[in-house]
């Protein structure tokens, strides 16, 4: 299940690597963070060379740290380049008050159900940082994902070993699926509702669309 190259870099590098890997991933660039952290379980569980206890602690650390790096991305680089190009996204400025409002009323189960879900987890902070959640609330829940899921994969992957991962990685699949199924469905009930949903935004934050540290931007439908 785990790749040669992998298991050398682990041994090499140990618990730094797993921290890391996890962080970079959590900034938005797709790298394999689950994977890296089952590897440095198993390996710790095999060989007794690094402790659980660490490598559990620095992907826990490096998922908060990482993802928190892409909040902030995501909050004034993110959001500024989506603003420039929001023409050219189709993206009018109710639509973006909408993504806003969208995450300001489901943004902490999309960032902490997010960190168990492939794809979720590279892009969900950044999402967060784009549509101006509130960042204690953000901090809060990814927190508690980032932890339990850095436990969840980790001990379980010392105690049971490559069975129980065989079975976690078929769940992530499967977790993968249904969170597309549940984009696509969430994409086709969006657009039925859109003009609904977008009149709600605009009774929820009214005024102009506010970006940053309260910045408030013209109107430019």
């Amino acid at each position: 299940m785990i790749h040669p190259d992998l298991n050398h870099l682990i041994r090499t590098y140990g618990v730094p690597l797993v921290g890391g890997v996890v962080a970079v991933e959590g900034m938005g660039i797709p790298l394999p963070g689950e994977t890296t952290l089952i590897a440095a379980a198993l390996y710790a569980g095999r060989t007794g060379h690094i402790s659980i206890a660490a490598v559990v602690a620095a992907a826990a650390v490096g998922a908060i740290a990482g993802d928190n790096i892409g909040f902030w991305i995501g909050r004034t680089l993110g959001f500024r380049w989506v603003v420039h190009h929001q023409k050219v996204l189709r993206l009018t400025t109710r639509r973006l008050k909408l993504g806003q409002y969208l995450f300001s009323r489901h943004g902490g189960k999309v960032v902490f159900f997010g960190r168990f879900v492939a794809v979720l987890r590279a892009f969900a902070p950044l999402l967060a940082g784009i549509n101006c959640m509130a960042w204690r609330r953000f901090a809060l829940c990814n927190a508690a994902g980032g932890f339990l899921w850095a436990s969840v994969f980790g001990i379980g992957a010392d105690v049971f070993g490559e069975k129980l991962t065989d079975g976690l990685s078929r769940a992530g699949i499967v977790l993968g699926i249904v969170a597309v199924l549940l984009v696509i469905t969430g994409l086709i009930l969006l657009r039925k509702y859109e003009e609904r949903l977008e009149d709600a935004a605009d009774r929820a934050l009214p005024g102009s669309l506010h970006g940053p540290g309260g910045l408030a931007l013209p109107e430019s439908d």
